[in-house]
């Protein structure tokens, strides 16, 4: 079973993922890690904690030589702000804890909320730990699934489709092409035109003192059919997709395929009709299912979109009430983006990642890469048979 555990606060030492159940013999550099890393820090609209880290990964267990061993993999982001935190944010009893306390709730956050959980005053217990800083760690974890799926043949891209009101034009782009032209664009678009509109919209919020959220979408090519089960609620690959993305900061809402907007349709002009070609198998000329049918993935190429809220942490600040003396405030403000959609792309990718390569492990097991990968050969000949 693949399984990660992430740690770590936002002005810890360090974040920390734990990554166990991968086969042996899997190709692993800290450098291909740090090349997803960066695309997390980068995209318009960040802000000024992105000027302070540059993040690079540590990989202290589980590999050697550039390979996998079948042991856990420990993964150690360091953060280095992390110094100008040592006095506050220390785990002894050194820790100056009147320092930097927090007593006022910011709307949209975690901390009013999370304080009431766990029956913290200082609200700096909180959002240490709920910021999306953690994301570092679970885009580390990620790109260790990302590497496992590119030895089966599995490509993840993951693209900006709008940021604000501004919408980038559909694209049917083959994987490399539509990878290529996000990577051209500061904010992940593949849509020259709206990619510098995005930007236009990122500065007009700025300058308002304002937030903007958006969508992002992530195609996988590559996938076998039969990923994910109809037998158990659990096992779905689309519920276990949505919880994936839905769990990450900021995300409100998730669709498959045509998602929402096939609400508002006939099934007549939803449902993707089935034709079959001896080169080629069985396969759909539409794909409004997103590549998921019946909870498991039916060899299209998936789709799936996520949603997220505008950033919270406003310069415009809104009214909230001190937990201690219940007086109304106005939210303080600390580092913040004006836009981390892009960012969210690159996590989303992550998340989705991960997911997709826990599914192909519990279908095809094995403990080496060698093993796995000559079991998706069988299969793909398999299907090619029926």
């Amino acid at each position: 079973m693949l399984r990660y555990l992430t740690a770590g606060e936002s002005h810890g030492p360090s974040l920390t993922a734990i990554v166990d159940g991968l086969p042996a013999g899997l190709p692993l550099t800290s450098e291909y890690i740090d090349e997803q890393l960066a695309r997390r820090q980068g995209g318009y609209g960040r802000g000024g904690r992105m000027k302070i880290e540059r993040d690079r990964v540590k990989i202290t267990s589980g590999v050697r030589g550039g390979l996998t061993m079948g042991s856990p993999v420990t993964l150690v982001v360091e953060n280095r702000d992390w110094e100008n935190w040592r006095r506050v944010m220390a785990p002894g009893p050194e820790a100056d804890l009147a320092a930097r306390a927090v007593s006022r709730p910011r709307p949209g956050h975690a901390d009013l909320t999370g304080s009431m959980k766990y029956g913290h005053r200082d609200m700096r217990n909180v959002l240490e730990r709920s910021s999306a800083r953690e994301t570092a760690a679970r885009v580390a974890a990620g790109s260790v699934a990302r590497r496992l799926l590119e030895e089966l043949g599995v490509i993840i891209v993951g693209t900006v489709v709008q940021i604000g009101g501004v919408k980038a034009r559909a694209t049917e782009l083959p994987a490399g092409e539509l990878a290529a032209a996000a990577r051209k664009s500061e904010v992940y678009c593949a849509d020259d035109l709206a990619s510098e509109e995005m930007i236009r919209e990122i500065e007009r919020a700025r300058t308002a003192g304002d937030t903007l959220g958006g969508i992002f979408e992530i195609k996988v090519f590559g996938l076998p059919p039969g990923l994910g089960s109809y037998t158990q609620r659990d096992r779905t690959l689309d519920g276990r997709l949505a919880g994936a993305l839905m769990s990450i900061q900021a995300i409100k809402g998730v669709e498959v395929g045509a998602g929402f907007a096939a609400a508002a349709r006939r099934g007549s002009e939803v449902h993707d009709e089935i034709f079959y070609a001896p080169q080629k198998g069985f396969y759909r000329k539409t794909n409004n299912a997103g590549g998921i049918e019946g909870g498991m993935s039916n060899g299209e190429v998936l789709l799936v979109r996520a949603a997220m809220k505008p950033i919270p942490t406003l310069y415009r600040p809104l009214r909230s009430v001190d937990i201690e003396t219940k007086e109304p405030f106005e939210a303080s403000v600390e580092r913040s983006d004006t836009c981390a959609v892009p960012a969210a792309c690159v996590v989303g990718e992550a998340v989705t990642a991960w997911e997709l390569a826990a599914a192909m492990l519990e279908k095809f097991g094995g403990d080496t890469m060698r093993e796995i990968a000559e079991r998706v050969r069988l299969y793909r000949e398999y299907l090619m048979g029926i």
